[in-house]
């Protein structure tokens, strides 16, 4: 199976820096509503808080969803985005916004902590 731009899908956007246990947690609730993923990437200046450009992102996110057992191209694709910082939308548009609640343990995972404990 190969991912299919025309079938339903789920977007997730954000900066991953870095993709972490709480990331792969959101991905795993979002393919569980189509069977298929697209994540994409927030184009950031590089500086403290983003101190990764896209491709060592993309590559973090490819590595830890592989070890989680999903396929790149089979389950999910990854795109690079502008520094999105609003979505939205008019009437019914045929798409939902959807915030996850994934509990206390996974929501308190943080980029910012691991970056700092990295330094």
């Amino acid at each position: 199976m190969t991912f299919d731009s025309t079938k339903p899908t789920v977007q997730l956007l954000g900066r991953w820096q870095p993709w972490h246990d709480g990331h792969t947690a959101l991905f795993k609730r979002a393919i569980e509503k189509t069977g298929q993923v697209v994540i994409m990437v927030r184009e950031m200046p590089i500086n403290e808080n983003n101190p990764w450009g896209y491709e060592q992102v993309w590559y973090g996110i490819r590595d830890a969803l592989q070890a989680a057992g999903f396929n790149y191209t089979e389950h999910y694709i990854i795109m690079k985005a502008p520094n999105i910082v609003d979505i939205t939308y008019g009437r019914d548009v045929g798409y939902t916004i959807t915030q996850e609640h994934l509990g206390a343990e996974i929501e308190s995972i943080s980029a910012t902590k691991i970056r700092n404990a990295n330094k």
